[in-house]
This record gives structure tokens, C-alpha cells and sequence, in this order.
């Protein structure tokens, strides 16, 4: 099975850019998190970095992750078949959730102040939610709906499949609007309809991507300016139209439509370019992120929300202190993943057997 090194790298980049999206939150105005530095209350949200920077993360991050998902799967399954795949997910995704549904999301739900007395809570509170790792039951779920049509005969090949793009955009349609991408998940283990025809869409595309063996296009790479300078601020004057025209027009909904999801899909296609310009060759360094950012992203948010209820109060720069957060957090987790992961069976489980 050829390694991606590029795609690999733009993955685990997506991961890790979930890290710096949690840790800017407490610096967001008008969004529902444990805790709120004073700073926030005192700058304008459109003068606000951090703003700027959870949106347009938000954008693209998580269509990027489950548009490559659906190309690896593709992979997989050409690679090992469906038997092959069937067990390498419920392995690499399956019981990585599992054993997080009775650990880290108990003890995110804590630091969270969502901790209910009753020790049931403890084993059952994923049932509520999910927090971050909703991306991994949504990805079992499209690994079932992958396996059912190839058992049927889909070879993923046809022209239709293009119509997956079309879908992001229907789909955006419905959405509430009220940020740059999709909305968030709603809690419980029933998926919004809506949002996972989004996501699935992006997942069917890579595994179309994948199975028509596409080549990624160097001139790709300017999907990325294209969409932050130019797509990105048309869609705050469309999302918001009151604030930057004064009016909210009858277009205003079906042109922020429009933007969102092709910012998603310049982001998608620009970083798959990007990537396959700086990463094509293997690196030590980037591969050993790319295993690490898995135990990263699973581990981070207990303790993106403890950094964040300790550094709230400290009299110093909030750049300082979000800088603090990203480093800290990132440095515990990466030396816990080298001296108790990497080489043990959890290493194993998530990226398969290292050796020193």
C-alpha cells in the first residue's frame, strides 16, 4: 500500500489545528465555553484575532479530514478488502472510542462543569455528548454505509459521484448559518441529518477521488489565498449582513450558501496542492507528528480546559497566554505519547506497531 506522506501530513495537520481551535475559544465572544477571559469583553468581535482564527479553521478543517478519511478508505479497501477494512477500523477507530467513552469524555464533561453527581454518569455521559470525538462515531458510521454499498456492487467510479459536491452545498442550505461551515454537532448518538450528509459528502468525494485516481494539480495551491482573501470576507458580509450593509437582503442566505461551501472546497482542494508541493517526501519529523497527532487530538481537551480555568485570571498578554496553552498542552501530550504510547499496545492501536 503506497504511502501518502502528503496526505498524511495534511490529516494529521487537520488534527492538530483542532488543538489550536479548542484553545482559542476562551477568547471568543458569543460562543458557549467553560471560560471567558475579561479581555474578550473589552474588543470589538471584529477586531478580535481569535474570531477570525476559529472561523476560518472551522471552514475547511474538518471537510479536509473526512474528504482524506474517504480516500484512505478507499485505499484500505483496494489494499486489504472488506474484510481487511472492516477490522482495521473497528480496531483504529472502534476502540479507540470505546475505551474513551468511559475516560476522556467523563473527565472532559468535568472539566467542563457538565459532571452530574451520580456515578452512572461516568460510564454514560457520553450519551450526552460526544465533545470532540463525535468525529470518530460519525466516521464508524460512514465506514458501515462504505461497506454496505461495495458489498451491493459500487465501485465508486461513476461520473455521479461528482454530485457529493453538489450535496455539501444542499445541505449547507439548511444549516442555521450563525457561523463560517458546518454547525455543530447536536448531542446525543443520533447525528443531525443534515450535518452528517455534509460530512458524508466530502467522505464519499475522497473515496471517488481515490478510486478515479485523480492527480492533484500544482496551480490547485492558489484555491488557498483565493479563499482566505477573497471567499472568506464575501461570507462574513453575507453571513452578517446587518453589520456590514445595514440590511439583510433576500440574497443574503443563498450567497453565504454558496461562499461557505466553496471555501470549504477551495480550502480542500488548495492544501491538497500545498501539501503535495512541501510534504511529498518523508520526513522523520512530520511522520512522527502525523502518529502523534491522533493520541493529541483524542487527550487534548481536558487539558485545553484546565490551561484555560489556570490562565484566565493571570495579568498578562492573552497572545501570551493562548501561546502558553498551545505550547503546554502540546509538549505534555507529545512527551506522554513518546514515553507511554508510541511503543506500547496503545501505540499499536492507533497507528500501528513502531520500533525503536
Amino acid at each position: 500500500m503506497t504511502r501518502h506522506h502528503d496526505l498524511d501530513a495534511l490529516r494529521s495537520t487537520a488534527m492538530l489545528l483542532g488543538i489550536v481551535l479548542h484553545a482559542s475559544l476562551f477568547l471568543v465572544p458569543d460562543y458557549v465555553w467553560p471560560s471567558k477571559d475579561p479581555w474578550v469583553a473589552n474588543v470589538p468581535p471584529g477586531r478580535n484575532l481569535y474570531v477570525h482564527l476559529v472561523l476560518t479553521i472551522h471552514g475547511f478543517r474538518m471537510p479536509v479530514f473526512f474528504l482524506l478519511s474517504g480516500f484512505f478508505t478507499a485505499m484500505l479497501w483496494q489494499s486489504r478488502g472488506l474484510g481487511g477494512l472492516t477490522r482495521h477500523r473497528m480496531k483504529r477507530i472502534g476502540l479507540p472510542l470505546l475505551v474513551s467513552m468511559v475516560t476522556i469524555i467523563p473527565v472532559t464533561n468535568l472539566f467542563a462543569g457538565r459532571y452530574d453527581s451520580d456515578p452512572m454518569y461516568w460510564a454514560f455521559s457520553w450519551l450526552e455528548s460526544f465533545v470532540h470525538l463525535w468525529f470518530l462515531w460519525f466516521l464508524l458510521l460512514l465506514a458501515a454505509v462504505f461497506i454496505v454499498l461495495a458489498r451491493l456492487g459500487f465501485t465508486f467510479r461513476h461520473r455521479l459521484w461528482w454530485c457529493t459536491i453538489l450535496l455539501t452545498f444542499l445541505s449547507q442550505y439548511f444549516m442555521q448559518g450563525s457561523q463560517v461551515g458546518a454547525d455543530r454537532p447536536i448531542p446525543g448518538i443520533l447525528p443531525d441529518p443534515k450535518l452528517f450528509t455534509y460530512y458524508a459528502s466530502f467522505f464519499f468525494f475522497g473515496v471517488f477521488f481515490f478510486q478515479r485516481a485523480f492527480e492533484i494539480r500544482r496551480w490547485w495551491t492558489a484555491g488557498v489565498p483565493v479563499a482566505v482573501i477573497l471567499t472568506y470576507p464575501a461570507v462574513l458580509v453575507t453571513l452578517w449582513p446587518e453589520l456590514f450593509l445595514g440590511v439583510t437582503p433576500a440574497w443574503a442566505h443563498p450567497a453565504t450558501v454558496l461562499l461557505q461551501a466553496s471555501y470549504s472546497w477551495l480550502m480542500c482542494f488548495g492544501l491538497m496542492a500545498l501539501f503535495r508541493l512541501i510534504a511529498a517526501r518523508e520526513r522523520t519529523w512530520v511522520r512522527y507528528l502525523s502518529d502523534s497527532s491522533y493520541w493529541l487530538y483524542i487527550c487534548h481537551l481536558p487539558l485545553i480546559l484546565l490551561g484555560q480555568m489556570l490562565l484566565v485570571g493571570w495579568p498578562v498578554s492573552v497572545h501570551l497566554k493562548f501561546v502558553l496553552l498551545c505550547v503546554g498542552v502540546i509538549a505534555i501530550l507529545l512527551s506522554t505519547y513518546h514515553l507511554g504510547v508510541r511503543y506500547t499496545v496503545v501505540g499499536t492501536v492507533l497507528n500501528g506497531p513502531r520500533t525503536r
